[in-house]
C-alpha cells in the first residue's frame, strides 16, 4: 500500500498507543515518518521497527509544550526526511488523582496540574502547528490532525477537567485553523476518540472502563489501530474536500 507514499508525517506521542499506531499506518502506506515522543527510547524504537518494514523513519525526542525543543525536532525531521506535509498532533496527558486512577475534583485540582495539561494538550498543538504551517503554505498543500476527544464534546465523568477543557480547546483550535490555512490548500481536522485500549487509558479505574464498555453500542473498547485508520482517510486524497470537522471514532460512546 502506498496511498501516502511522497508525502512527510510529523507525529507527536508517537511512541505508544494511538501515536504509535497512527505513525505505523503513515509509514506502512508509504510516508516517511518523524515519530516524535517524550521518550527519546520510545521514539527510536518505534521508528526502528518501521524502518525495518522497509520504511523511512527517524525517531525523536520533545517536550511539545517545549516551544524551543520541539523546533528543534521540527528541523532535524525535515533535515532527515524533506518538507513535513502531514502533521498528526497526537501527544497529550490525562493525570488521575490516587491509586484507583481516579479523577481529580476540580476544587481540589493543583493549579500546576492544570498548567501542565493544558500547555501539553493544547498549547503543544498549537507549537506544531506554529512550526510546521508555514512550510505547508509554502507547498501551498497540507494535513494537520489533532487528537481530541469525546470528552471535549460532552460530559465524562472519567477524565478531569483539565483534560476536557483542552480537548474542547482544540476542536475550536480545528475549526479556526481550517478557515485560516483553507485558502493555502491545508486541511485540518480533528479526531474524538473515545475509549481507547491504550496504556493511557489502564491507568483509570477498571471498572470505569468496563462501565464504558457497556455504554458503548459496539459493546467493545476502541483499538488504536481504530483511530489510526480514520486518522490516515483524513490524511489522504481521498479527504481532500474534508476540514474543519472533529470525527468520533467511539463506537457509539457518549454521541453528540
Amino acid at each position: 500500500m502506498s496511498s501516502h507514499a511522497g508525502h512527510v508525517a510529523f507525529v507527536t506521542g508517537a511512541g505508544r498507543g494511538i501515536g504509535r499506531a497512527m505513525a505505523d499506518a503513515h509509514a506502512d502506506a508509504g510516508a516517511a515518518v518523524a515519530y516524535v515522543d517524550h521518550d527519546l527510547n520510545l521514539a527510536r524504537e518505534a521508528a526502528d521497527a518501521a524502518s525495518a518494514r522497509g520504511a523511512r523513519a527517524v525517531g525523536l525526542m520533545a517536550d511539545v509544550a517545549d516551544f524551543a525543543a520541539l523546533e528543534r525536532a521540527v528541523e532535524v525531521a525535515r533535515v532527515a526526511l524533506g518538507p513535513i506535509d502531514i502533521l498528526v498532533s497526537n501527544a497529550g496527558i490525562s493525570p488521575k488523582s490516587g491509586a484507583d486512577g481516579r479523577r481529580a475534583d476540580t476544587f481540589a485540582m493543583d493549579p500546576d496540574e492544570w498548567r501542565r495539561v493544558i500547555d501539553v494538550n493544547l498549547t503543544g498543538t498549537f507549537n506544531c502547528v506554529r512550526l510546521v504551517a508555514p512550510g505547508m503554505v509554502a507547498l501551498k498543500r497540507g494535513r494537520i490532525v489533532s487528537t481530541s476527544s469525546v470528552a471535549g464534546r460532552t460530559f465524562c465523568d472519567i477524565v478531569g477537567v483539565h483534560y476536557a477543557a483542552s480537548k474542547a480547546g482544540l476542536i475550536g483550535l480545528t475549526k479556526h485553523l481550517a478557515g485560516e490555512l483553507g485558502p493555502h490548500g491545508i486541511t485540518v481536522n480533528a479526531l474524538a476518540p473515545g475509549r481507547i485500549d491504550t496504556p493511557l487509558m489502564r491507568g483509570t479505574a477498571s471498572e470505569a472502563n468496563e462501565a464504558a464498555r457497556l455504554a458503548t453500542p459496539l459493546r467493545r473498547l476502541g483499538t488504536p489501530e481504530d483511530v489510526a485508520g480514520t486518522c490516515l482517510f483524513l490524511t489522504s486524497r481521498e479527504a481532500a474536500f474534508v476540514t474543519g470537522q472533529v470525527v468520533d471514532v467511539a463506537g457509539g460512546w457518549l454521541m453528540t
